[in-house]
């Protein structure tokens, strides 16, 4: 047990300060160097004293980078994907926990796996995958001879396309699948106490009834925690988003912020870089704002 004293309480307060500080030092530059002109911003040192120039700065990256359209596609996108991570993972969870199947073990295993593979690993198969879903199934029919036939029997060409590019479905459905929240799920129902599931079996409810009232409610904090962190996680995206989108209609945020970047020859606006920066961190800041108080005790609660 660590014994309380003045000193180490001050000791630890000054290392917490000194985090504090560290986090929000280049928060607070980019709200300072939102609020200069251009001639300010490009000082060296840049002054550390707020401007007169925030308003015209957020209108300008506003309507430059169209953050209007973008933020709302960023909302949609990271709503869905954390939303389908969250119902994705509790429901494969339940299935490896609750029920008992040959190769259970090998199948939470090989899903647990996956976390050494990330995106940018897998991002030719998983675009080819978006560009024509029905590839696979294209592939089997040349496989079997069934084109083959079709062609020469009845004159049809069966080519199957059906691309999710510039689509919402095109940038939700391959980042829907976690392991990490698999795991994190399965650890929780294994603290469940199986009397539980024994009741209710005895009141006649069925799976889906046992896992509606009565896992989903005891999983409400972890389902909290793990939306929040997914959230956070999908809105910072960038690969896939700017691979799989090239309408403007359905791009995001954090892929148009290159609008706002000065080019090698343009005009070194980054006050207006940094207003766009401030708003598009805004939203996900926000969420974890609202959802501190559910995320830690996701995370933290041994109340089962």
């Amino acid at each position: 047990m660590v014994e309380r004293t003045p000193i180490f309480n001050a000791v630890c307060h000054l290392i917490l300060f000194v985090g504090l500080l560290t986090a929000l030092l280049p928060f607070a530059v980019v709200i300072i160097a939102a609020t200069h002109d251009i001639k300010t911003v490009n000082i060296v040192p840049m002054p550390l004293m707020p401007g007169h120039d925030f308003m015209a700065n957020i209108h300008e990256a506003w309507v430059r980078a169209d953050l209007g359209r973008k933020l709302f596609n960023s909302v949609i996108f990271a709503t869905a994907v954390a939303c389908g991570k969250v119902i994705l993972s509790a429901m494969a969870a339940f299935s490896i926990v609750y029920f008992r199947f040959p190769g259970r073990s090998l199948i939470f295993w090989a899903i647990f796996v996956t976390l050494m593979l990330p995106l940018e690993v897998r991002i030719v198969p998983t675009y080819a995958v978006a560009a024509n879903v029905l590839a696979p199934f294209q592939a089997l029919l040349d496989i079997t001879g069934v084109t083959w036939l079709a062609a020469h029997l009845a004159g049809l060409q069966i080519k199957l396309q059906w691309g999710l590019l510039n689509s919402y479905p095109g940038l939700v459905l391959p980042l829907v699948a976690t392991a990490t929240g698999t795991f994190l799920y399965r650890q929780f129902y294994l603290t469940v106490p199986e009397e539980l599931a024994e009741a209710s079996k005895m009141d006649g409810s069925g799976p889906l009834r046992f896992f509606w009232d009565v896992l989903i409610p005891l999983s409400r904090s972890n389902m909290i925690a793990l939306f929040t962190i997914m959230f956070v996680w999908a809105w910072n995206q960038y690969l896939w988003p700017l691979l799989v989108t090239t309408d403007p209609n359905f791009g995001i945020a954090v892929t148009e912020l290159r609008a706002l970047i000065p080019s090698e020859f343009g005009l070194p606006d980054w006050n207006v870089a940094m207003a766009g920066t401030l708003l598009i961190m805004t939203p996900p800041l926000i969420v974890v704002i609202l959802m501190q108080r559910w995320f830690v005790r996701g995370l933290i609660s041994t109340e089962k």
